[in-house]
């Protein structure tokens, strides 16, 4: 990956999204959704007014979307989806950070190695951005679906998974009710922190709350198992409070008899502007007739992303967990 290919292409896709955004007087995101669909078609659309028709095909004629590998594509999106969440104050418009995305691509990438197919899932997607890092990571092929209920991100999803030719097939829902999917090999997912507003909705969930409304990512956890594989695995990025909230309890006597606990990484203090916000990666692996728990979980306080030193360290003793782990020794 160069990053100057990165910055090049960002570059393009912001000036792009400034024109249509005052054009079309909507806001930098809707605008980032079109100008990434104009760039994947090659031609702007018919409905749109002709003078914007002129400044898209001015502006198409500076790019070539082939002369750029799927990374470069991911990251320039990503720079600019970051730009644009900055006018955004709607709290689902966030997005999982890069070095973060990166790693559970690695973990994925351990976890399904000698794989032929991996049917992946990601019931939060968002931008799309942690699902096509972890595809991008993935040397198998990889059967894809994400589901965002948000408007604007799934749009932004779909136009960053076609730039980046990753075929991934979404649902625009409530990632709390059925979906017409067959169960996955792998889940992942950002999850959500707060409580769910549906309270007849969350009826159906075991892990609903005796009082008050439910917890939402307790809700996407048993959802998940839900549509997960025996012996699948999922990868979550949790509350470091997880097992600590007031209705942990329930959780945890949920995860003991649906899944093992592979295990659970803090990440780094320096990702987060308070402590109390601080975040780890959650692994776990679906019951089935041939699996076990890990006798000993993989348990960790990850360094700063930013410690070359500290992260190689690191990287090596998970790098002999997996080995470990793959041939039956832990």
């Amino acid at each position: 990956m160069n990053q100057e290919n990165v910055e090049t292409l960002f570059e393009w896709i912001d000036n792009t999204s400034t024109i249509v955004e005052k054009d079309l007087n909507v806001t930098y995101l809707e605008a980032l959704a079109e100008t990434l669909d104009t760039l994947f078609h090659g031609q702007p659309f018919d409905d749109l007014e002709d003078d914007l028709q002129k400044k898209l095909t001015n502006q198409l004629v500076k790019i070539n979307k082939e002369s750029f590998e799927k990374e470069e594509k991911r990251k320039a999106v990503q720079l600019a989806i970051l730009k644009g969440m900055k006018g955004a104050t709607q709290q689902q418009h966030l997005i999982t950070p890069d070095s973060v995305a990166m790693f559970m691509g690695y973990i994925a990438s351990k976890l399904v190695e000698g794989k032929e197919e991996v049917k992946l899932f990601d019931p939060v997607a968002g931008t799309g951005n942690l699902i096509t890092s972890v595809m991008n990571q993935l040397e198998t092929n990889v059967k894809a679906y994400g589901s965002e209920v948000d408007q604007t991100l799934i749009q932004l999803a779909v136009a960053n998974a076609n730039l980046q030719k990753n075929e991934i097939e979404f649902f625009h829902q409530d990632s709390l009710r059925p979906f017409l999917m067959e169960p996955v090999d792998f889940v992942i997912g950002d999850l959500p922190v707060g409580y769910y507003p549906d309270d007849t909705q969350a009826s159906a969930y075991r892990l609903k709350s005796n009082e008050g409304h439910s917890y939402a990512h307790h809700l996407l956890i048993e959802q998940s198992l839900n549509y997960t594989n025996e012996e699948g695995f999922l990868m979550f990025i949790v509350p470091n409070f997880l097992f600590d909230s007031d209705q942990s309890q329930s959780l945890n006597e949920f995860l003991r008899e649906h899944a093992h606990i592979v295990g659970m990484l803090q990440l780094s203090d320096s990702l987060f502007k308070d402590e109390k916000h601080g975040k780890s990666i959650l692994i776990l692996q679906k019951k089935g007739k041939g699996s076990k728990p890990p006798k000993q979980a993989l348990l960790a306080k990850l360094p700063s992303f930013k410690s070359p030193d500290a992260m190689a360290n690191i990287l090596s003793q998970m790098n002999q967990w997996f080995e470990d782990y793959k041939t039956g020794k832990l």
